[in-house]
């Protein structure tokens, strides 16, 4: 069970996974060992999965975001097995949920320009057969959130 300590340690460490301890230790009125001793804990306990950084897109030149939604023709787990190894081997790739409703899934692409777009589409559906797929391109990011709420666990 976490604590209120515990919910703004992870609330710094999520904005900032390279904030000195002895910060995030004086943020949450802790001496720097026994916030360190949280921190250790919050890993052990799986509530801070992994450390990341995250890439400016301009500079990686990928500042174009395409969503594209997909209706298959199948279920099937061979077909499922399939699609998710398609998937997994195109970088450009970032993000596919699986979706309740009139369509099978969402997939969120980063790409250069819109024109790569179609080396992408061609990537995907020259290695599994989709029933439908419609592109949707992102005119600006209103929010963008990489953090998760903390007062839910």
């Amino acid at each position: 069970m976490l604590d209120e300590r515990d919910r703004k340690i992870l609330s710094l460490l999520q904005a900032d996974a390279d904030r000195p301890v002895n910060e995030i230790a004086d943020a949450v009125a802790l001496s720097a060992s026994a916030c360190s001793r949280r921190i250790a804990r919050l890993r052990e306990e799986g509530y801070i999965l992994r450390s990341t950084l995250e890439l400016d897109r301009g500079k990686m030149g990928l500042p174009t975001t395409v969503f594209v939604i997909v209706r298959t023709g199948s279920h099937a787990a061979d077909w499922l097995e399939k699609f998710h190894a398609a998937v997994a081997t195109i970088p450009e790739i970032v993000e596919v949920h699986r979706l309740t409703g009139n369509f099978d899934y969402i997939i969120k692409i980063v790409l250069p320009n819109v024109e790569h777009y179609d080396v992408v589409y061609k990537q995907l559906v020259g290695r599994i057969e989709l029933f439908d797929m419609s592109a949707y391109i992102s005119m600006e990011t209103v929010k963008a959130s990489r953090g998760l709420p903390t007062h839910y666990a």
